[in-house]
């Protein structure tokens, strides 16, 4: 909740300098970094280091970065909530997805899509839900064939063991 709170306030300050992109992209480099960067990660994480002095160190971090971005860091830091930066991160990514209208979904196929294959069904979803999506792929040779979409909560198993698993349970209850 905190870290919404806190991506919510990046967002907005952002959305009104137009400057959403710049700094999503900016704050996706610095994580990066911290994940990279085993000193950085440990001086964020580390509770003893006083947080103004983790803030001043941050900020040398980031001179070159968006001036929106340094001092949301230095505030962040200064508050205390360095170790949440991580947290803050994947909900400002949530917050511009929404705003983008971008529907993120797993595909699961049994075979490795060729790019058009994948292309294609995106485009499927794409028209079907009237809004931009990116999909992340994997393969899961266990389904045989078909494929399992998951989109939030949302899960649509096409894949023969889904359909497989289903005669199974229909099966096994209409037998009882």
């Amino acid at each position: 909740m905190v870290a919404r709170t806190y991506a919510r306030a990046l967002f907005e300050a952002a959305s009104e300098r137009g400057r959403i992109d710049e700094v999503r992209e900016e704050l996706a480099s610095f994580l990066q970094a911290v994940e990279e960067i085993p000193e950085l990660r440990a001086m964020i994480l580390n509770p003893e280091l006083d947080p103004p002095e983790k803030a001043a160190a941050l900020e040398a971090v980031l001179a070159e970065a968006d001036e929106l971005l340094r001092n949301f860091v230095r505030v962040v830091t200064e508050k205390g909530r360095a170790p949440m930066l991580d947290e803050i991160g994947r909900e400002y990514e949530l917050l511009v997805a929404a705003e983008e209208k971008i529907l993120s979904v797993e595909l699961t196929t049994a075979y490795e899509l060729s790019d058009d294959e994948a292309a294609a069904i995106v485009k499927q979803i794409e028209d079907a839900s009237g809004r931009r999506v990116e999909a992340e792929r994997t393969v899961d040779p266990d389904l045989i064939g078909g494929l399992v979409l998951k989109a939030g909560s949302l899960e649509v198993d096409s894949s023969v063991r889904g359909r497989l698993d289903r005669l199974r349970r229909n099966l096994a209850h209409a037998s009882t």
